[in-house]
């Protein structure tokens, strides 16, 4: 059975940086990944998403140019680097993967429904 495991979360003055992990397992079929976090009494937001149509990773803009996703394809693992963190990027963070043929143009509200496969979460806290 596929399953995502993210880890890397904690607490992080602002302006730090942390990086998340999330192993996958049991996929057995191609797949691409991507992140996503929700913060306490808000919707589920998209924060990155690979397009494997334009071999390219979609940003939500408010994390454009702090935060970068990458693939360990021999560890099975996908990263989110994040730097220059905010207080307003608490939240908990999400992988999600699904077989090749995201379609990531319609933008971080769209991803959510792309995805079959979620890990549980990790919380990522920033202090101010």
């Amino acid at each position: 059975e596929a399953h995502l495991a993210e880890s890397g979360g904690g607490l992080v003055q602002a302006g730090g940086s942390l990086r998340l992990s999330c192993v996958a397992s049991g996929f057995y079929f191609p797949y691409v990944a991507a992140w996503f976090r929700q913060a306490p009494g808000k919707e589920r937001e998209g924060v990155s998403c690979f397009s494997k149509g334009d071999n390219t990773t979609h940003y939500a803009d408010s994390v454009k140019g702090r935060f970068a996703m990458s693939t360990d394809n021999a560890k099975n693992t996908v990263y989110l680097r994040m730097d220059s963190l905010k207080p307003e990027d608490t939240a908990v963070y999400y992988c999600a993967a699904e077989v090749p043929g995201i379609d990531c143009s319609g933008g971080p509200a769209s991803w959510a429904s792309e995805y079959d496969y979620w890990g549980q979460g990790t919380q990522v806290t920033v202090s101010s």
